[in-house]
């Protein structure tokens, strides 16, 4: 009875932890520990980001905001002149990284959602940086405090159902805690256009067919963007996403 007795303490002693997603909270004094933690983060229908200092699993994800909720990561970036593609991929079966930034799409109806879980805490800057064929240097990070949003780009909360990043050029926009933002050096401005790879798909030729092998290419809208050719000079094309047997793929 002592031991369960003990048992019992223990597990009701988890440090408690309440998180702005206005703001943002300071985890430093908790790195490590493991803590019940609860926040409200309000959540639009359709395309959201996300980012929060702690891990969530795809069942603790469904219990927060249903199971229809799409969870995908940045996984590269081609560049056609000032265009961008985002290429992000369905992860949701991993579940979420503490303090990796995510895209997350949400179909139920706008409003402020409690999150409440049992997990350690980690007190981390974490980061996703590509560079396109051009030379272009394309970061994703998540806003662990209020962060000014003057020269970054984001989801723009208006317009967020095809979870394309807008140029931030107000002096007084900001990215509250817990949301991400993408950031690209220099002046040159640019349209950033995302694109959803499923967590079966992929972005090399040589995964669905053999080098020798002759194949019709596709760009995303369905147009024959060339016939009968090889399978190894698919790679040959002008970089961007293209369909071959039915999946995506990209030409970097």
């Amino acid at each position: 009875m002592i031991a369960l007795a003990g048992l019992a303490l223990t597990a009701s002693a988890q440090t408690p932890l309440r998180l702005s997603s206005y703001s943002g909270t300071s985890v430093e004094r908790y790195d490590g520990q493991q803590c019940d933690v609860t926040f409200d983060r309000h959540i639009f229908t359709g395309w959201n980001t996300i980012s929060l200092p702690f891990a969530m699993s795809e069942e603790e994800i469904d219990n927060a905001l249903g199971t229809g909720v799409k969870l995908e990561k940045l996984v590269g970036v081609t560049q056609q002149g000032t265009e961008i593609v985002l290429n992000f991929q369905d992860c949701k079966a991993e579940g979420i990284e503490a303090n990796m930034p995510y895209i997350l799409y949400y179909p139920g109806e706008t409003g402020t959602k409690k999150f409440h879980v049992n997990a350690q805490v980690v007190n981390k800057e974490s980061k996703v940086t590509f560079t396109t064929g051009g030379g272009v240097e394309v970061t994703m990070n998540g806003a662990a405090l209020k962060t000014d949003g003057k020269g970054l780009y984001g989801i723009l909360a208006i317009n967020n159902v095809d979870a394309n990043f807008t140029a931030i050029d107000n002096d007084k926009a900001f990215f509250y805690a817990t949301r991400c933002f993408i950031t690209i050096p220099g002046e040159q401005m640019f349209t950033l256009t995302a694109n959803h790879l499923g967590a079966g798909e992929t972005t090399s030729i040589n995964e669905i067919a053999a080098s020798n092998e002759i194949v019709d290419v596709y760009n995303v809208l369905g147009m024959r963007m060339a016939s009968n050719i090889t399978a190894s000079d698919v790679n040959n094309l002008a970089p961007g996403i293209y369909v071959v047997k039915g999946r995506k793929i990209l030409v970097k």
